[in-house]
C-alpha cells in the first residue's frame, strides 16, 4: 500500500502545484474542496463532507499549504484507497488540472494523449522527493526503451553530448521538460509521428499498465471448437483477449496463478505453432503466427507464472526499484565521501593554522636566536665537548647493549643446552631401564632354554641307549634268522634228495603222506596209495618215456 500511496501522491502533487497560481505554495480552500471531492470520486473513496467542511472551514487563516493539506489527504483519502479504481482515469483527472498551466505552447511532434502518457511515465520513473524530477539515468533508460520500440538504434554519443549540455545546477528534468525533450524529436529523428506515438504507447503499456506482452494469435473456442483471431494482452496475473488491438471489445480473461502451466503442442488439424495454457478450471489452446512468436509467448507466460510463485513484482518495477536502490547507495557513498572530504578539509585547515602558528613561533625563535647568537658562539666549544661525550656515551651504551644481548644469547643457549641435556638424560634413563628389563628377560629365557637343553640331552642319551639295545637285539635276531635259514636250506636239500630217490624207485618206495579224502584206487598189491590225478600224471609220464624210447 505504501508504493501505491507514493504513486498517487506524485500525480496529486502536480494537481496541487497547478492550483497554486501565484506560486506561493498555498491553494485556496474552495479549490482544495473541489480537488478532494474529485479525488474521492475517481479513487472510489467514500466522501465525508462533514470532515471536509470541518477541515476547510472558513476562517481567517486563508489559503492552505501543501503541508496543511497533507493530514486531511492522508487520513480521509489515501488511507482509505483500495486497489479497485481506474488508474488511467485518476491520472487523467490530475493531468487535466495541470496540463494547461504547464504544457509549452511550442508545437510538438507528439499528440496531447502521447504527452499525457509521457507525464504518467515520468511520475513512475521520477525520484521520491519533491519537487519531482527525473534523473539522467532514468531519462537514458526511457529514451532507450522508446528507441527500441521504434526499431531504431540507440545513439549513446548523442545522449552523452546532451548530458554535457545539461544544466549543472539541475539534478534532472521536470515532467514538462521531459515532454518537450521527447516532443521536439531530438532523439527520434527520421521517425514519423505515428511511429513515435506507437513507441510511446508500447512503453506506456509496459511500464504503467504492466503489459508484459501483447499481439494477435488464434484461439480455439471451448463450445464450438472453432479458431478465432484475438488480440492477447499478458499482464502479471492475467491474459486478456480482445477482438482487436483497440481493446474496445473484450472477449475474456485467462486468470493466472502459481498453479498454472504452459506446454508446447505438436501441429494438428492444420494448425501450427500450438501451445496450451492449463489453469485450474479451464485449458486454452492457442496458435501463434510462427515458431518465434510461439516461443516468445511460452517464455513470457512461464516467466509470469514463476514471478507469481515467488511473489515478485513485474520485471520493470523490480528493475526500477533496483536502479533507485543503486542510486541511493551511490548517493550515500557520495555523501559519505563528501563528509570525509569536509573532515579532511577541516583537518587541513587546522593543520594550516597550526603551521602558521609554528611559523610565527619559529620566526620569533629565529629573532631570539639572532639576538643570542653571540652567546651561542661561546658555548659552541662546550657543545662540541658534550657531543663528543654523548657519542662516547652512545658507544658505551651500544657496547653495553651488545654485551647484554650476547649475555642473553649465551644464557638462552645454556638454557637450551640444559634443557636438551635434561631431555637426553631422561631419554638415556628410559633406554637404560628398557635395557635392564631386556637383560632380565633374556636371562630368564636363557635359563629356561638351558633347562630345556639338559632335558633334551638326557632324552637324547636315553634314546641312544635304546637305539644301541635295539641294534643289539636286531643283530641277535639276524643271527637267529641266519641259523634258521641254514637249517631250512639243509632240510630243503634233504627233502629234495628223498624226493629224487622216490621218483627213481617209484612203486617200490612210497613216501608216507596223509591220505586223500577221495576214494583210493585198488591195485594188485591192494589199495593204492595215490589218487586218480596222480595216476593220470604217471600214465602221461610213462607214455612220454615210451615214445622217447
Amino acid at each position: 500500500m505504501g508504493g501505491l500511496k507514493d504513486e498517487l501522491l506524485k500525480a496529486i502533487w502536480h494537481a496541487f502545484t497547478a492550483l497554486d497560481l501565484d506560486r506561493s505554495g498555498k491553494v485556496s480552500k474552495s479549490q482544495l474542496k473541489v480537488l478532494s471531492h474529485n479525488l474521492c470520486t475517481v479513487l472510489k473513496v467514500p466522501h465525508d463532507p462533514v470532515a471536509l467542511e470541518e477541515h476547510f472551514r472558513d476562517d481567517d487563516e486563508g489559503p492552505v499549504s501543501n503541508q496543511g493539506y497533507m493530514p486531511y489527504l492522508n487520513k480521509f483519502i489515501l488511507e482509505k484507497v483500495q486497489d479497485n479504481f481506474d488508474k488511467i482515469e485518476f491520472n487523467r483527472m490530475c493531468w487535466t488540472l495541470c496540463v494547461k498551466k504547464n504544457l509549452t505552447k511550442s508545437p510538438l511532434l507528439i499528440t496531447e494523449d502521447d504527452a499525457f502518457k509521457v507525464w504518467v511515465i515520468f511520475n513512475f520513473l521520477s525520484e521520491d522527493k519533491y519537487p519531482l524530477i527525473i534523473v539522467p539515468e532514468e531519462i537514458e533508460y526511457l529514451l532507450k526503451k522508446l528507441t527500441e520500440a521504434m526499431g531504431g538504434g540507440w545513439q549513446q554519443e548523442q545522449f552523452e553530448h546532451y548530458k554535457i549540455n545539461f544544466d549543472d545546477n539541475k539534478d534532472g528534468l521536470s515532467a514538462w521538460e521531459l515532454i518537450e525533450l521527447i516532443g521536439n524529436g531530438q532523439f527520434s529523428k527520421g521517425m514519423d509521428r505515428q511511429t513515435v506515438s506507437m513507441a510511446i504507447n508500447e512503453v506506456f503499456n509496459e511500464l504503467i499498465l504492466d503489459v508484459l506482452k501483447q499481439g494477435y494469435m488464434m484461439k480455439k473456442g471451448h463450445k464450438r471448437k472453432n479458431w478465432t483471431e484475438r488480440w492477447f494482452v499478458l499482464k502479471p496475473n492475467i491474459i486478456s483477449y480482445y477482438v482487436s488491438e483497440d481493446l474496445k471489445d473484450k472477449k475474456g480473461d485467462i486468470m493466472l496463478d502459481e498453479n498454472c502451466c504452459v506446454e508446447s503442442l505438436p501441429d494438428k488439424d492444420g494448425k501450427k505453432c500450438l501451445f496450451l495454457i492449463k489453469c485450474f478450471d479451464k485449458t486454452f489452446e492457442i496458435s501463434a503466427s510462427d515458431k518465434k512468436k510461439k516461443q516468445e509467448w511460452i517464455q513470457a507466460i512461464h516467466s509470469t507464472i514463476h514471478l507469481l510463485k515467488l511473489g515478485s513484482p513485474p520485471p520493470h518495477k523490480e528493475a526500477r526499484q533496483r536502479r533507485k536502490e543503486l542510486r541511493r547507495k551511490l548517493l550515500a557513498e557520495q555523501e559519505e565521501l563528501e563528509r570525509q572530504m569536509k573532515e579532511l578539509q577541516a583537518a587541513n585547515e587546522n593543520k594550516q593554522q597550526e603551521l602558521e602558528s609554528v611559523r610565527k613561533i619559529r620566526q620569533q625563535m629565529e629573532e631570539q636566536v639572532a639576538q643570542k647568537s653571540s652567546e651561542l658562539e661561546q658555548y659552541l666549544q662546550r657543545v662540541r665537548e658534550l657531543e663528543d661525550m654523548y657519542l662516547k656515551l652512545q658507544e658505551a651504551l651500544e657496547d653495553e647493549r651488545q654485551a647484554r644481548q650476547d649475555e642473553e644469547t649465551v644464557r638462552k643457549l645454556q638454557a637450551r643446552l640444559l634443557e636438551e641435556e635434561s631431555s637426553k638424560r631422561a631419554e638415556l634413563e628410559k633406554w637404560h631401564l628398557a635395557q635392564q628389563q631386556a637383560i632380565q628377560t633374556t636371562e630368564a629365557e636363557k635359563q629356561e632354554l638351558e633347562q630345556q637343553r639338559v632335558l633334551k640331552e638326557q632324552a637324547l642319551q636315553e634314546a641312544m641307549a635304546q637305539l644301541e639295545q635295539l641294534e643289539l637285539e636286531r643283530k641277535q635276531a639276524l643271527e637267529q634268522y641266519e641259523g634258521v635259514k641254514r637249517k631250512l636250506e639243509m632240510a630243503t636239500n634233504t627233502t629234495k634228495s628223498w624226493k629224487d630217490k622216490v621218483a627213481h624207485h617209484e612203486g617200490l618206495i612210497r613216501l608216507i603222506e596223509p591220505g586223500s579224502k577221495n576214494p583210493h584206487l585198488i591195485t594188485n598189491w591192494g589199495p593204492a596209495a595215490f589218487t586218480q590225478a596222480e595216476l593220470e600224471e604217471r600214465e602221461k609220464s610213462w607214455k612220454e618215456k615210451k615214445t622217447t624210447d
